[in-house]
C-alpha cells in the first residue's frame, strides 16, 4: 500500500544520542513532502520539549506525550489529561511509595514541571519549571516518577481508576499517562482527522512505548539500536540512530 505518512520516534530514533537532528536527515523529510508524504513525530515529549526539533523538520503531524496530545500543522486535535485530582492522586502515591524525595516531572499542555532544583538535565528538560508538587492545580498530560521498580509503579497506577504506565529503557523512570492516551490510540485519531489507513502509515522507533505503533501501522520499523521486544515485533530494522537509521531506511525502501 502507499505510504501517505512517516512518524518517528524522537529519542534513540531520529535523534542522534546528543539530541541532533542531522541535516541529511531534514533533507530527506523534505524530499518527503516535494513527494506529497506526510511527515511527523510521535514521541513521549510535550509539545514545549520539541521546539528545536519542530523548528528543523517543520512536521506535518505531532503526537506528543505519548499520544496525549495531537497536532496537524500546528492544530491541536485531541488531547486528554489525568483531571486535577487524578493528577494529585498519583502524586500523593508515588510520594507515599517512592518517597517524599523521589523526582518528578510533569508535563501539561504546554508547560513541563519538575521537582529538581538544580542540576536538570539539559538533554531532556532544560526548559522545566521546578515545582515541589506541593499544590498542583493544573491537569497533567503525562506524569514520570524516578523509579526502575515494577511493584512500585503498579502501586502509583492503582491510585487512579484509569491509567497506562510504562518503563523507560534508558532510565530508571516509569511514565504514567490516562489509559487512552497511547501512541497507537493517537494515531487512530489522527487516522479519522485525516482520512487515512494506519496501513498507509511507515513508523520508526526503538522502546517500549514505541511496540504498539509498530505493530498498528502498515510498516513498523525497528531502530538497530532498539530494545530485544521491539525488533521482535517490527516488520523490518534500519540502521541505529546515530547512522541515521530513519532517513537512510526512507530514503532506501520509500524515495528509491
Amino acid at each position: 500500500m502507499e505510504i501517505k505518512l512517516i512518524l518517528s520516534d524522537l529519542d534513540e530514533t531520529l535523534l542522534h544520542s546528543d539530541k541532533s537532528i542531522s541535516d541529511y536527515s531534514v533533507r530527506i523529510f523534505e524530499q518527503c513532502r516535494q513527494r506529497g508524504i506526510l511527515v511527523g513525530f510521535c514521541t513521549s515529549r510535550g509539545k514545549s520539549n520539541i521546539i528545536p526539533f519542530e523548528k528543523k523538520i517543520n512536521p506535518d503531524i505531532c503526537i506528543c506525550n505519548g499520544g496525549a496530545s495531537i497536532y496537524h500543522n500546528g492544530t491541536l486535535l485531541h488531547a486528554s489529561y489525568f483531571n486535577i485530582e487524578e493528577t494529585n492522586s498519583i502524586l500523593e502515591s508515588a510520594r507515599a511509595v517512592c518517597g517524599s524525595d523521589c523526582e518528578i516531572t510533569i508535563d501539561t499542555i504546554d508547560k513541563i514541571f519538575w521537582n529538581r532544583k538544580k542540576d536538570k538535565s539539559t538533554d531532556y528538560a532544560d526548559n522545566s519549571i521546578y515545582d515541589d508538587f506541593s499544590n498542583f492545580t493544573l491537569p497533567a498530560m503525562k506524569i514520570c516518577v524516578q523509579t526502575d521498580d515494577l511493584e512500585k509503579a503498579q502501586k502509583i497506577a492503582r491510585s487512579v481508576s484509569s491509567c497506562d504506565f510504562l518503563p523507560f529503557s534508558d532510565i530508571p523512570w516509569y511514565k504514567f499517562s490516562p489509559a487512552s492516551a497511547t501512541k497507537e490510540n493517537g494515531i487512530l485519531i489522527l487516522c479519522k482527522n485525516l482520512n487515512i489507513s494506519p496501513q498507509e502509515i511507515l513508523a520508526f522507533g526503538d522502546d517500549f512505548n514505541d511496540i504498539g505503533m509498530l505493530k498498528l501501522c502498515g510498516k513498523g520499523i525497528a531502530m538497530g539500536n532498539a530494545i530485544a521486544q521491539v525488533k521482535d515485533i517490527a516488520d523490518g530494522m534500519t540502521k541505529t540512530n546515530n547512522e541515521d537509521g530513519v532517513a537512510w531506511y526512507v530514503e532506501n525502501f520509500i524515495l528509491f
